[in-house]
């Protein structure tokens, strides 16, 4: 590393205690290191969403990228932030998951929207705003988008998928997916 990548992953052990996943892919663009760091610091730690929905919405991210490295790395944190764990287990099957809060049922439906259809419709959008106003809202959408060029960047790069965790995913097994029949003999 040169000197600016040294800086850079000083900076980044400091903060995060290791420089692992992404940050080893990102280090090779210091530029793009530095910004990605800032970006995923406020989305972690500082924004205005409660912790429990900072971890939903990377786990969320996550799923939607089948980046296995991002959820083996969060999600005893976000079950331990308030994620109820039945709710992490559905989303990890891509199941609607039940929330016993109105507030992080409409978080949840926010964020699904936003992945899968790229778009809210107006009755999700006030009920989010409803709970969370504008500032939570875009709080969201860059917590989102942070986790989504994260998982992306794991995912392009094969970064370690954790050989001690078990494969998060019913349908993903190293970098791919795998047919919804595997493993059924044919008639």
């Amino acid at each position: 590393m040169d000197q600016r990548q040294q800086e850079l992953a000083a900076r980044i052990a400091g903060r995060r205690g290791a420089v692992r996943g992404p940050f080893r892919v990102w280090l090779h663009s210091p530029e793009m290191c530095e910004r990605a760091e800032s970006l995923g610091a406020f989305a972690r730690f500082d924004c205005s969403l409660p912790k429990h929905l900072r971890e939903l919405t990377l786990l969320m991210a996550a799923r939607n990228w089948d980046a296995q490295y991002s959820w083996n790395a969060h999600v005893q944190q976000a079950i331990e932030a308030g994620v109820p764990e039945a709710a992490v287990k559905a989303i990890a099957e891509k199941r609607e998951p039940v929330f016993d809060n109105e507030a992080d049922q409409a978080f949840h439906r926010f964020c699904r929207e936003i992945l899968e259809e790229h778009f809210v419709t107006d009755a999700t959008f006030a009920a989010a705003q409803h709970h969370f106003g504008n500032k939570g809202l875009v709080d969201t959408i860059g917590a989102l988008g942070n986790f989504t060029m994260l998982g992306m960047c794991l995912n392009t790069f094969q970064v370690d998928l954790q050989a001690d965790k078990e494969p998060p995913f019913p349908d993903v097994r190293g970098y791919g997916r795998i047919a919804p029949d595997a493993g059924r003999e044919r008639p």
